[in-house]
């Protein structure tokens, strides 16, 4: 079963080796910082400010065209991609059975603070709605890469395991038009988004990005953790 990396903050290292009576040059803050391109950990504002803007059209998109939930069928607990996220995402671990059947287990749905123990009352939701990919520049992508992003187990913000109630009311909103309604999730929301955008290379809108700024500005202290897609 493919396992989520745990949230929370990396530890960065340093490896400095000192050399004799060479002085230590240190880089400068534009050579330092990441690019959208390169795996890196960002202060949020910076993050933002590496997500292209661009005018978004949602023109020929249709859900089937990024065909989910398939990853992890060929391995021998047979579950899907919804059901790695709800078993890695568990506070307390469901049995799984055969056929993938999960039972027991608790949760809790960061969007809204809600405890849930039982499977089916979740949803597991895109951190970036497949709609609002296909806007971003999904749509000019091979429908392999939609698959790939679509069933995304390698990057722990690509999928959520959320109260259905909530990932409905998201359905497929930018966070211009909708946030979490648990105030304290949503610096991390932001963050998340913000990695699934520059991970997969996607845009946003004007709109989007002026509500991330301002966003990014009241959530000083939080960094965004990102690694660009294969």
């Amino acid at each position: 079963m493919i396992k989520k990396l745990l949230r929370g903050s990396a530890a960065l290292a340093l490896a400095l080796t000192p050399l004799a009576l060479t002085p230590l040059a240190l880089p400068s803050p534009a050579a330092a910082a990441p690019s959208a391109g390169a795996a890196g950990v960002l202060a949020l504002e910076d993050a933002v400010g590496q997500i292209p803007v661009a005018e978004e059209s949602r023109q020929g998109y249709t859900r089937s065209k990024f065909k989910h939930w398939n990853a992890g069928l060929d391995a021998d607990d047979g579950c899907n991609t919804r059901a790695e996220v709800l078993v890695a995402e568990a506070v307390e671990a469901p049995d799984v059975a055969a056929g993938c059947k999960l039972s027991g287990g608790m949760w809790t749905s960061y969007y809204d603070g809600q405890e849930v123990d039982k499977s089916g009352k979740l949803a597991v939701g895109h951190m970036t709605p497949l709609a609002e990919a296909w806007d971003s520049g999904a749509s000019k992508w091979t429908p392999a890469r939609r698959e790939a992003y679509a069933n995304d187990l390698d990057a722990e913000a690509s999928l959520v395991a959320v109260t259905a109630r909530t990932n409905r009311q998201k359905a497929d909103k930018d966070p211009a038009q909708w946030m979490p309604p648990n105030p304290d999730a949503q610096c991390r929301y932001i963050a998340e988004w913000t990695a699934t955008k520059l991970r997969w290379g996607l845009s946003a809108d004007q709109a989007e990005a002026d509500a991330l700024k301002v966003f990014a500005e009241a959530c000083e202290t939080t960094v965004v953790h990102h690694t660009p897609a294969p």
